[in-house]
Parts: structure tokens; sequence; C-alpha cells
């Protein structure tokens, strides 16, 4: 679950969907977004030292 921090803003943890899909260990990134701005789940290219490549993480709730 996210956690609080101020009025409208939570971290979140962003996991990478390419290696998930491989069964390999998938690299992790905490970050923080605001709730009103981006209702949505975030999506951030981002680096996967496992894959040593960019890849798309998605945000995991």
């Amino acid at each position: 679950m996210a956690k609080k921090t101020k009025e409208g803003r939570i971290i979140v943890t962003l996991e990478c969907t390419e290696a998930r899909g491989k069964g390999l260990t998938p690299s992790r990134y905490s970050t923080m977004k605001n709730r009103k701005n981006t209702p949505d789940r975030m999506e951030l290219m981002k680096y996967n030292p496992n894959l040593r490549k960019m890849t798309l993480h998605r945000e995991v709730r």
C-alpha cells in the first residue's frame, strides 16, 4: 500500500515490466507523485541493471 506523506502526495513503487515478463528479477524504484495531477498509474523509462538497458517501469499498487 502506498504511504501518505503530504496532502495529495504519495510514495509509489515502480517495477520493471520487461524483466517480470521474462521471469527475471525486476528492478524497482520508489518515487513520489501527486494524486490530483496523475490519478492513473505512472509509467517511466528507467534503467534496469539486470538487463543493462532502459525499460518501461510501471507503478505497483
